[in-house]
């Protein structure tokens, strides 16, 4: 009875670690992201457009699956105390390892995106991805509109 108890307090305090470490990206690289401001319309002229790779996000289950299966490993070494910390450390590694499997395997479906680097009518700058450009090219007078860029 104690054993089952273990393992999912062991999964449980798994989950929890890794879904502590989760971070938004941080844009530093002197424009400011047209999705956080406050004023979502705005007009000016692209800068430049780059292709990128659309992140690859984890959806939590390859951290869940690698947990319990880390879990169920580490309960079967030692017994006590010892089995209880390697039930800990097996749910821990197997989340981690399992996380990354999860992540890897989604590498190849990334999607392209595109960023657009628009400089506003009153000077500031901002950075805009979006899916397609369409007709946009750099130079074009533009219109964001709730974080998309328009051609005007």
């Amino acid at each position: 009875m104690k054993a089952p108890r273990t393992l999912v307090a062991a999964a449980v305090a798994a989950v929890a670690l890794l879904s502590g470490c989760a971070s938004s990206p941080m844009n530093n690289n002197g424009y400011n992201s047209g999705y956080n401001n406050a004023a979502a319309m705005g007009y000016g002229t692209i800068e430049s457009i780059q292709v990128t790779q659309a992140e690859n996000r984890t959806s939590g289950g390859g951290a869940v699956v690698g947990a319990l299966v880390g879990a169920l490993a580490g309960n079967q070494v030692g017994s006590g105390s010892g089995r209880t910390a390697a039930t800990v450390a097996g749910g821990v590694g197997g989340a981690l390892i399992g996380n990354n499997v999860e992540k890897n395997r989604n590498a190849t479906g990334g999607q392209e995106m595109y960023q657009v680097n628009v400089r506003m009518d009153n000077g500031e700058y901002r950075t805009v991805v979006q899916d397609s450009v369409y007709d946009l090219r750099v130079g074009n007078r533009v219109r964001m509109v709730d974080g998309r860029v328009y051609r005007y």
